[in-house]
């Protein structure tokens, strides 16, 4: 289906049929068409004024009554099976008069087919989202995505801020299936000549989503200038926050060109904890769990800043990729983050296998990376992958804690062509184990090596760091 008409075809589902028998009022009277400010209550009247005093029911009534722009405000309580939806709309606010009170639940609405939000914003500009409480959008099916804000088309100057998003996701069962899907906040630049820009995410909370292969937190396509910042991301079955390029969301001509990457985006001072894939169907590989599930992710993103961040406690804590292997993830810079308690590493750089994509041009600098891999599997703190180039990491403090697998850093076997592989640089950085520095362990280009000297001599990298115990 169209999406722009779906989205207009949800416009005109949620005015004709409101839930809960809400009464739907067409009659713009003055107030309405002139004061720019209306309030909704749960117990409210559709043919009220729209005063505080005498506020509307239901939230899409404000908005529609609002064709000019002005502030829609929802007064605590819950809304039950409510749904917003903005297409083609300008100068718009929504917000909650106290934060975090204005519930809009959305147990026991079918979503509609393929992508579909509980706030659902297109083809806008100026539009903010503040303050609301949205939860309960569920499905089992796998036709079906069901996401707390959904942001599509093309949009200027969108800021969702301040909203917590919680509770909703796919509940397919389906083991190893990647057609379980469901978002959190998500926003797809689907029109190949304008793209979704100058968008603000901040200060939200974001958990207890189950997401099957998709995101708690994702920008993706055709989506410039760009910022995350200050949000809540916690308890979720898959990644964190993901700036994605190189996936169909622009199709046929445009699919392999900038206009379908996620770029000069800022994601910062973000605090993200327990994003585990185990128990995620999606990730059943037939014999366990895969723990893949990244607090922070950019996979074919370009021209991104990723700092000031706390991760703890997921999976893989931040990884640069190219899932697509026509596609590369260039322009990177990973700073000040602080990193610990993943399940696997705690950073990751290039493709995970031999057929992804080229990650280059990312710097790596003043991170904190400590007590990683607590399922102590062998893996390290640090891991570069296939096809990495054009890269340095200086200036960290990478801490490795278990005594019996102290692996600090590995880098994987060279694929591809020499310039997909050189140019790789690391120094300056403070490396600390449990053990000596004459006990601690790298693996380089495939070669096990035991101490720091040995290390350094066979990588020829790190020529002005440290290693010790600690």
């Amino acid at each position: 289906m169209n999406r722009l008409l779906a989205a207009t075809s949800l416009l005109i589902l949620v005015v004709a049929a409101p839930a809960q028998g809400a009464v739907v009022s067409t009659s713009t009277d003055g107030v309405r068409a002139t004061s720019g400010v209306l309030y909704v209550s749960p117990t409210g009247d559709d043919g009220a004024a729209g005063t505080r005093a005498a506020p509307l029911r239901t939230p899409q009534v404000a908005v529609d009554a609002l064709p000019d722009g002005g502030t829609v405000y929802l007064l605590p309580g819950t809304y039950s099976r409510q749904r917003i939806v903005l297409a083609g709309r300008h100068d718009l606010t929504i917000a909650a008069t106290r934060a975090r009170r204005a519930v809009l639940d959305a147990s026991g609405l079918t979503p509609r087919p393929d992508d579909s939000g509980v706030v659902q914003i297109s083809d806008s500009s100026r539009v903010t989202v503040r303050g609301l409480d949205i939860r309960g959008y569920r499905t089992t099916s796998l036709r079906r995505v069901p996401i707390g804000i959904y942001v599509t088309g093309h949009d200027r100057h969108v800021t969702l801020a301040d909203n917590h998003v919680h509770r909703l996701g796919n509940d397919n069962g389906t083991l190893g299936s990647f057609d379980i899907n469901a978002h959190g906040i998500a926003v797809y630049g689907r029109d190949a000549q304008h793209p979704i820009s100058h968008l603000r995410i901040v200060g939200n909370e974001v958990d207890h989503l189950h997401l099957g292969a998709s995101e708690s937190v994702v920008v993706n396509g055709n989506v410039d200038h760009w910022r995350i910042t200050g949000n809540r991301i916690h308890d979720d079955d898959n990644i964190g926050i993901d700036a994605i390029g190189w996936e169909p969301t622009l199709t046929g001509s445009h699919r392999y060109t900038t206009a379908n990457r996620a770029r000069h985006g800022l994601i910062a001072h973000n605090r993200i904890s327990r994003i585990i894939s185990q128990g995620n169907p999606a990730y059943w590989e037939g014999d366990g769990w895969c723990n893949c599930a990244d607090g922070i992710y950019v996979d074919g993103g370009e021209h991104i800043a990723i700092r000031h961040n706390v991760v703890r406690t997921s999976d893989i804590a931040i990884e640069a990729g190219a899932e697509n292997g026509r596609g590369h993830t260039n322009d990177i810079t990973i700073a000040d983050n602080r990193v610990s308690g993943s399940r696997y590493v705690g950073l990751a750089l290039g493709g995970y296998s031999p057929s992804r994509g080229e990650v280059y041009d990312v710097r790596v600098r003043h991170n904190h990376f400590r007590n990683d891999n607590t399922d102590n599997d062998g893996s390290p703190e640090l891991l570069i992958q296939f096809k990495v180039h054009e890269t340095t990491l200086a200036h960290n403090v990478v801490v490795a804690t278990h005594r019996a697998a102290p692996l600090l850093l590995q880098r994987v076997r060279r694929v591809g062509t020499a310039a997909q592989n050189r140019h790789v640089r690391l120094d300056h950085n403070h490396y600390l184990a449990p053990v000596a520095a004459s006990h601690a362990e790298f693996i380089w280009l495939g070669h096990a090596l035991t101490g720091f000297a040995s290390y350094r001599h066979a990588s020829r990298q790190d020529g002005h760091s440290t290693c010790r115990k600690g």
